[in-house]
């Protein structure tokens, strides 16, 4: 019976250990958000395709890692992710292929004819992941991080509060029993 105890006892911490680097992962993902919405790691952004664009390297649910640069660092010909702010200020991503580059006006434009300040691009893709943008995505939303990561933290801490109740209640008594 003690053997079993044990094989459980390690099984449990192995699982406590995954879920808690899961959640110190998750929220360090959303600590790091820039002021656009958009995960941003050093020069590394990740930017979630969370609808279909017409671009037939991003699909919807797609992950993709963005290098941040320079103006100097970006080439004609180069694909640029950019920042794209509505009046109502709804922060959206633009995809397109730099057509121009306007040093004095620090500045790129595309070759659809959208012209966007440096502060506004966001880099140029260097990997791409399939389908791991959903998950991230319901993961890093509001109620997804309640469900997934705040109310099993709560519970466990719950459970932990009762089992030290037990133990300081009844622990005693086992000692004695055991002798």
């Amino acid at each position: 019976m003690k053997v079993m105890k044990t094989i459980k006892t390690i099984f449990l911490g192995i699982l406590g250990i995954a879920f808690f680097a899961f959640v110190i992962t998750m929220t360090v993902l959303l600590l790091y958000r820039n002021r656009y919405g958009v995960t941003k790691i050093g020069e590394t952004s990740l930017v979630l395709i969370k609808s279909d664009v017409s671009h037939e390297k991003y699909k919807k649910g797609n992950l993709v890692l963005v290098e941040e640069k320079t103006l100097d660092g970006i080439e004609i010909g180069d694909e640029v992710f950019a920042y794209r702010l509505s009046k109502e200020g709804i922060v959206s991503l633009d995809i397109g292929i730099v057509g121009e580059k306007h040093p004095e006006d620090a500045a790129v434009s595309f070759e659809n004819g959208s012209t966007y300040a440096m502060q506004f691009v966001a880099g140029t893709p260097t990997k791409v992941y399939e389908k791991l943008g959903t998950y991230l995505g319901i993961i890093l939303s509001t109620w997804g991080f309640l469900f997934m990561i705040l109310v099993p933290s709560f519970l466990i801490f719950i459970y932990e509060i009762y089992a030290l109740v037990v133990e300081i209640k009844y622990g005693k008594d086992e000692i004695e029993v055991q002798q």
